[in-house]
């Protein structure tokens, strides 16, 4: 069952959803602690038992962990609850490059193609160096920032080298 807005996760109250994909559902919430808002990714209920998605899910929080870099959300935590684990990540506001591809009638302006490609290849330059493949990199999974800052979402599936490990 998803979470409702008022629900509480340690010092995470869950202000709104804000989206759901297969690895998970993914909602505004309010750290009461430190006064600010975060991204708040939980494994959907159906899977809270399945210890293939547990260990994927754990994967992404070590992968997150492992990257520091401008164009990649960041992770704040790890949280476990009886509900289970829940990710707790950078709250990144904006459109998806998904949602601006759409909204574009005749196709994105070339400085601005070049500039999200650009970041988004910064991004991913980082992750290889540190031994991580992505595995999911779509529109849908990159987001701008109104001051067009792009951060690239979703570590789910990513992969790390056997070498790294």
């Amino acid at each position: 069952m998803p979470l409702v807005s008022g629900a509480r996760l340690g010092v995470y109250e869950v202000l709104a959803p804000l989206g759901a994909g297969g690895m998970g559902e993914v909602y505004r919430a309010r750290d009461t602690k430190l006064n600010r808002d975060v991204a708040m990714k939980v494994l959907p209920q159906a899977f809270v038992d399945d210890q293939d998605r547990l260990d994927r899910f754990q994967r992404e929080a070590r992968v997150l962990a492992a990257l520091n870099h401008p164009n990649i959300a960041h992770i704040h935590g790890l949280e476990e609850s009886s509900s289970g684990p829940a990710l707790i990540m950078e709250l990144v506001e904006g459109s998806t490059l998904a949602d601006r591809m759409i909204h574009a009638r005749s196709g994105l302006p070339i400085g601005e193609v070049v500039a999200v490609a650009g970041q988004i290849a910064d991004a991913l330059e980082a992750a290889h160096a540190r031994g991580i493949v992505h595995r999911d990199l779509k529109p849908a999974n990159v987001k701008i920032t109104p001051a067009g800052t792009v951060k690239v979402l979703d570590f789910g599936l990513a992969k790390i080298s056997e070498s790294r490990r």
